[in-house]
């Protein structure tokens, strides 16, 4: 028997403030039924409570997941996303009940200088024997996401190749 994937966006964008002013125009880039994990965790609280509103808003009116880091996207029983880095962490994600594993860094990424990334050979090995559907971030763009799916990945998340997506479409002339 196959095992059932959730309705769940199978497209991420990772927020953070890399996107500055651009964050809602790369929102409104994203296709439809796309996921968003809200994180800006550098914002003072007011001004992150602010930006989620208006996040939270537009994600609703475009028919996006919203997943706000530190309460539905981190490691905690009951998050729908959580971030994994290890095995280990992929058993306490799954073991929580989180619905989507977003594991990195896959390949190397502006967001974590200098981090090791994993590569396709340990990243194969850390989801092979996952119950969770796994979201391949870190480094990622729709070509290398093409690349992984031999490996079983449900989906991709990013966010550089997701903003200059949507740089691109507002260069586009209508």
């Amino acid at each position: 028997m196959r095992k059932r994937q959730p309705l769940l966006p199978r497209l991420w964008l990772m927020t953070d403030e890399r996107l500055g002013d651009g964050v809602l125009a790369t929102i409104r880039a994203l296709p439809p039924r796309s996921g968003v994990v809200f994180r800006h965790y550098g914002l003072p609280p007011a001004e992150r409570r602010a930006l989620l509103r208006r996040v939270r808003w537009l994600a609703q009116a475009r028919r996006l997941m919203l997943s706000v880091g530190g309460t539905s996207h981190g490691r905690r029983p009951g998050a729908l996303t959580a971030p994994v880095h290890s095995i280990c962490e992929r058993v306490a994600a799954e073991r929580a009940g989180a619905q989507l594993l977003f594991v990195s860094p896959v390949f190397a990424t502006r967001s974590h200088p200098g981090a090791q990334p994993l590569g396709r050979m340990r990243f194969g090995s850390l989801i092979k024997d996952s119950r969770t559907p796994v979201i391949a971030l870190g480094g990622m763009n729709a070509d290398r996401a093409r690349g992984l799916r031999c490996l079983g990945i449900y989906g991709w998340a990013g966010i550089d190749a997701l903003a200059a997506k949507s740089q691109k479409r507002k260069a586009v002339p209508t």
